[in-house]
């Protein structure tokens, strides 16, 4: 499924570890592949990530993409103020998402917030390249087609 001419992403992005630095690279990679106007928020200081969200819809973007566990709680707090926006998380999900959120998540990942426990045993080694793209790929395919406030969950042969 490919988005439309002119789709509008913002990557909103914490963290420097080795599976958000994969997500990230999936979702620009895929942008590009898709010709997607892409931009970036990237949340460096953790005081900051609520604003960091806000800063991300305020771009008015069709979809906003969060890369990296450090954004799960930002996003659960500011996205049910922001229902006409759509999220896509990859590689974690919300614990209680509203309508306007669809997770792409995988065994190996799933991180829903601080002091909740996963749906799977998390595995850092789990952000694959070809993982982390296929994410994307079906997250987005999952939001072009309504199908949100949902968990794709993918498949362990990815």
């Amino acid at each position: 499924m490919h988005p439309p001419e002119g789709y509008r992403v913002v990557l909103l992005t914490a963290g420097d570890d080795r599976p958000t630095r994969a997500l990230v690279k999936a979702v620009r990679d895929w942008a590009e592949e898709e010709d997607v106007d892409l931009h970036t928020v990237t949340a460096d200081d953790p005081a900051r990530h609520v604003a960091a969200v806000r800063e991300a819809v305020d771009m008015g973007p069709d979809l906003v993409v969060g890369a990296g566990d450090d954004l799960v709680d930002p996003l659960a707090a500011v996205t049910p103020s922001h229902l006409d926006q759509q999220f896509l998380v990859v590689g974690a999900e919300l614990a209680e998402p509203t309508e306007n959120v669809t997770a792409a998540d995988w065994s190996g990942a799933s991180f829903r917030g601080e002091g909740l426990g996963m749906s799977s045993t998390y595995d850092p080694a789990s952000f694959t390249a070809a993982r982390c793209g296929a994410a994307v790929r079906a997250g987005v395919a999952a939001v072009l087609n309504g199908l949100t406030g949902i968990v794709v969950w993918l498949d362990d042969a990815v």
